[in-house]
C-alpha cells in the first residue's frame, strides 16, 4: 500500500481497559476523539488471560477497516503490545498507565522488581470453578488504591462497576512486544499505585516511546480527570503516524 493510499483512509482509535476497569472509564477521552472526528472503538476485553485476551482483541481489529492507533490502560497495555503485533495497519501504540512488557514477562512479576506497588494488600478473591480465582479491589479500597485523583462520586461508582481479572492473567508470561517495531507513546501518573512510577519510566525508555507524559499527582486512573492530555497524546500520535505504516524510525 502506498503512503498516499495508507492516508486516504479514516484512521481509527481502539481504546482497551484493564482489569478492575470496564469500557465506560474512556468515556471523557472518548468525547474529545469525537469532537475531533475520530472513529472509536472503546473494545470490553474478557480480563481471562493474557494469551487469550489478546486473541480476543485481534479480532476486533481485524473487523475494523483502515489504519489504527490503539491505547491501552494498565493489563489493556499488555494486550494492545501482543494483538498488534504483525498488524501492519496499526501505527501507533498509546500507553495510559499501561504495561509495556517483554514476551515472558508478567505484569505481576515485573511489577514485583519494583517497589511502591500496593495492589495485592487491596484485593480480594472469589474461587472459580477450575480452580482459579477472580479478583476484585476491595470497594472500601478501591479509590485510595486505583483511582486518588478521580472525584469520590465517581470512584465509588468505578469501584462498584469494576470488571475483575482472572489470577493467572496476572501471572501468564506475554508473547508479542509490538511496541518493538510500532511506534510509542506514554502517559502515565506518578502516584500510581498499581504499578510503580519507576516501572512505567523503564518500559518507556525501553520501548524508546516517541513521548513520555508524567502527570504529577496522577493515579492509576489519571487517564479520567487527564482525559484531554490523554486525547490530545492520541491526535498526536495519529498525526505523526497516519502518513504511512509504523515504523520506529
Amino acid at each position: 500500500m502506498s503512503a498516499t493510499s495508507f492516508a486516504a483512509q479514516k484512521l481509527t482509535v481502539v481504546l482497551v481497559h484493564g482489569a478492575f476497569a470496564e469500557s465506560s472509564s474512556w468515556n471523557g477521552v472518548i468525547t474529545r476523539l469525537l469532537d475531533d472526528g475520530f472513529p472509536v472503538i472503546a473494545a470490553a476485553v474478557p480480563l481471562r488471560g493474557a494469551k487469550s485476551d489478546a486473541a480476543y482483541l485481534a479480532t476486533i481489529l481485524d473487523g475494523i477497516e483502515g489504519p489504527l492507533v490503539l491505547a491501552g490502560h494498565s493489563y489493556g497495555g499488555i494486550l494492545i503490545g501482543t494483538a498488534a503485533e504483525g498488524n501492519d495497519r496499526v501505527t501507533a501504540l498509546v500507553f495510559v498507565g499501561g504495561y509495556a512488557l517483554e514476551p515472558g514477562e508478567s505484569a505481576a512479576g515485573l511489577t514485583g522488581q519494583y517497589e511502591g506497588g500496593t495492589l495485592g494488600e487491596t484485593l480480594v478473591a472469589f474461587d472459580l470453578p477450575g480452580g482459579d480465582k477472580d479478583l476484585y479491589i476491595a470497594q472500601d479500597k478501591y479509590r485510595a488504591q486505583f483511582a486518588a485523583d478521580v472525584s469520590e462520586q465517581e470512584a465509588a461508582r468505578m469501584g462498584a462497576t469494576q470488571r475483575p481479572i482472572v489470577e493467572a492473567a496476572l501471572n501468564e508470561p506475554v508473547e508479542g512486544a509490538a511496541w518493538r517495531t510500532i511506534p510509542s507513546w506514554f502517559l502515565f501518573g506518578e502516584l500510581d499505585r498499581n504499578i510503580p512510577v519507576a516501572l512505567h519510566r523503564f518500559m518507556a525508555e525501553r520501548a524508546g516511546a516517541r513521548r513520555t507524559v508524567e502527570i504529577q499527582g496522577g493515579s492509576h486512573s489519571v487517564g479520567i480527570p487527564e482525559a484531554a492530555a490523554v486525547a490530545a497524546l492520541i491526535a498526536e500520535a495519529a498525526a505523526a503516524t497516519s502518513a504511512a505504516p509504523a515504523s520506529r524510525a
